[in-house]
């Protein structure tokens, strides 16, 4: 770990172990392994083609064993074959007939990879990778939205000076600004569940013509379609060249990055809060915040996630703009690009671990959010100047605005000014019992309405 270049494989590798069984070399010949057993058992289950006989159960189970048994050992005797062969496929069909050699199942051996192209067994390996790796990251990205939505409900009613372009503005709450994150990115969450996970398994230009060829009578896309939807739970796809098109993976990689873009702009206005003093940090023994000022706690969990929400979506944006593009049938520029694909999920799982670390350290500061409030007693000339449109008054923006542009409002600054006006007197009441604190609209009820 010490030596390795990437930091997924050195500093942060045990923050991303899960996805080595997803993304990994090892990963890689698992699926296609995978694949190319249930091709050939659905291939022995179709009546339709008798020289390739149906398997007894205890056939099926050790066909089925070779899959649940295999482990980096076993990778590592296709990667052997592959240093002969110099195709990475081939060799995996290779390492199967070895393992079936000698057994009642031999005579199968030519069936393995039957009227297969290596795209089909790649494709449905990829895809396999993402609904698996996915699953990983949907889990963090729930435990995020879970985390916000906690929050939100314990603060709701916490009032809290807003600011747009830095300046104050009306106040809102601090639970329903965490509810506006919580909503936006369970949005995203949503369009990254709707994405169907596509596949193919038609041959070398998409057509099943070598699989005719041998038995024209076989419902060939009905075949595969078993393999893709019964055996992998994909969907398929039939309108493909040698390769399926990959716009499934460039809609994936953009609604995740949609999701990471969110997240770092959640990372950025918590960063704020924190050096607001809305926000402080619980104290880690032995955590040192910097190497020079002892008194330092730096928001350094947010600061990770931002960074590698960034590294994640320089990776899924090359992704999503590379892989639709193909020359004719196909080009090999998606194939080392596809092995990145880990890359990006491996970003996106460490910047969540951060930022939900980092969520475990806030504690909020309710004496500076209030003192902050009574000091921005101006804000209050929003809704002094709507009531006065209400009543008629002439000119009700000009006159606040010249009240209080640059000028230090008080609280008594205020009162004067309404008890000048010539209003109803419910309404001057009510402004007058306002306060920064509790000019918050509907602000709590709208962090209710979170599902």
């Amino acid at each position: 770990m010490i030596t390795a270049i990437s930091p997924i494989d050195g500093r942060y590798a045990s923050k991303v172990k899960e996805l080595t069984e997803c993304f990994s070399e090892y990963a890689l010949l698992k699926y296609r392994v995978k694949v190319e057993v249930l091709w050939l058992l659905e291939l022995c289950a179709e009546a339709g083609i008798p020289e390739c006989r149906a398997v007894t159960d205890g056939e099926r189970q050790l066909l089925l064993d070779i899959v649940a048994a295999f482990t980096p050992a076993e990778a590592e005797k296709i990667k052997q074959i592959e240093s002969v062969t110099n195709h990475d496929v081939k060799a995996v069909e290779y390492y199967l007939k070895e393992k079936i050699q000698g057994s009642s199942l031999e005579d199968l051996s030519e069936f393995i990879h039957f009227a297969c192209t290596s795209e089909d067994i790649n494709n449905l390996s990829h895809a396999q990778m993402l609904k698996d790796g996915l699953g990983h990251l949907q889990t963090l990205q729930q435990e995020i939205i879970a985390h916000l939505k906690k929050l939100a409900g314990d603060y709701k009613n916490v009032s809290m000076l807003a600011r747009t372009h830095g300046q104050t503005a009306s106040p809102t709450t601090i639970g329903k600004e965490l509810a506006v994150f919580a909503a936006r990115l369970q949005k995203q969450s949503e369009k990254i569940a709707e994405v169907e996970i596509l596949g193919k398994l038609n041959g070398a230009v998409g057509n099943f013509n070598a699989h005719l060829s041998a038995y024209p009578k076989v419902d060939w896309p009905a075949l595969s379609r078993r393999v893709i939807e019964g055996g992998l739970g994909l969907k398929q796809n039939l309108f493909t060249t040698q390769i399926e098109p990959h716009d499934y993976m460039a809609e994936l990689f953009d609604a995740l990055a949609r999701w990471n873009t969110i997240l770092n702009d959640f990372n950025r206005d918590v960063w704020t809060y924190i050096s607001m003093a809305y926000f402080g940090q619980r104290t880690v023994k032995g955590e040192v915040g910097s190497s020079t000022m002892p008194h330092k706690v730096n928001p350094i969990d947010f600061e990770n996630s931002e960074g590698n929400c960034g590294l994640a979506n320089a990776i899924f944006n090359h992704l999503s703009a590379k892989l639709p593009i193909s020359r004719l049938q196909r080009d090999l520029t998606d194939s080392t690009v596809l092995r990145n694909m880990g890359v990006g999920f491996a970003y996106s799982m460490i910047a969540y671990r951060s930022t939900l670390k980092g969520l475990g350290k806030l504690k909020l500061n309710e004496q500076n959010l209030a003192d902050d409030l009574d000091h921005a007693w101006e804000v209050l000339a929003e809704p002094i100047q709507t009531v006065m449109r209400k009543a008629g008054i002439e000119k009700p923006y000009e006159k606040l605005k010249e009240l209080t542009r640059g000028a230090q409002i008080t609280r008594e600054t205020i009162r004067t000014f309404i008890e000048s006006l010539d209003l109803a007197a419910e309404d001057k009441q009510r402004l007058l019992d306002m306060t920064p604190g509790s000019y918050v609209g509907i602000a709590p009820q709208i962090v209710d309405l979170l599902d």
